[in-house]
């Protein structure tokens, strides 16, 4: 049976006195490593650049043990929405093949290899998927801004799935609170209601 060092030093070893609980040895609180207790030799342990600064500039207050890797700062800017990530992500791959692919056929062009002319072929079907790739960002990003941002415009569905999502909301506040006065009003015992 395996015990924490706090349930050794409560728990009596054997029904006798817990005296041989007392030579635990303490464990330092920050790391887990064994301090120097009475029957343990203290051992040095290696001194850190903060502690030999602080000892060496006086008034220097000693830094937390505890410091964070990195600090989180607000991003610049907001994240895209899904659909718009998506076929940017789908864009990109795209160009990075067809830049390859062209690469590859200028090389085999230059070389004189029989694999130049598929390669370029690939090329040109590669640009024309490309070009489709970026203006499918575009599309999406001004479908995704005219359903759902807030595009002040006569045109924008935006207005009307923000009435339906607000009338969608109230119906079920209603039915909320219809359900909560019949809770309130049915007695204990009571089957039905009037």
């Amino acid at each position: 049976m395996l015990m924490g060092t706090a349930e050794r030093r409560r728990a009596p070893e054997d029904g006798g006195a817990a005296e041989s609980t007392a030579r635990t040895v303490p464990e330092a609180p920050d790391r887990g490593i064994p301090a120097a207790g009475p029957d343990t030799p203290a051992r040095k342990r290696p001194e850190r650049s903060e502690e030999r600064e602080a000892r060496e500039t006086p008034g220097v207050r000693e830094q937390s043990a505890y410091r964070p890797l990195w600090t989180e700062e607000p991003a610049r800017r907001r994240r895209l929405p899904d659909p718009v990530r998506t076929a940017a992500v789908r864009a990109v791959l795209v160009v990075a093949v067809t830049l390859i692919m062209a690469m590859v056929a200028f090389l085999c062009t230059m070389a004189g290899s029989w694999l130049a002319f598929p390669m370029v072929i690939g090329s040109v079907a590669g640009t024309v998927v490309a070009t489709w790739g970026v203006l499918d960002v575009w599309v999406t990003r001004q479908v995704w801004n005219q359903r759902h941002g807030v595009v002040s415009m006569p045109s924008s569905t935006a207005r009307a799935m923000r009435r339906e999502r607000r009338r969608a909301r109230r119906q079920a506040r209603s039915a909320e609170r219809v359900q909560e006065r019949i809770r309130r009003r049915g007695g204990a015992g009571r089957l039905s209601h009037p």
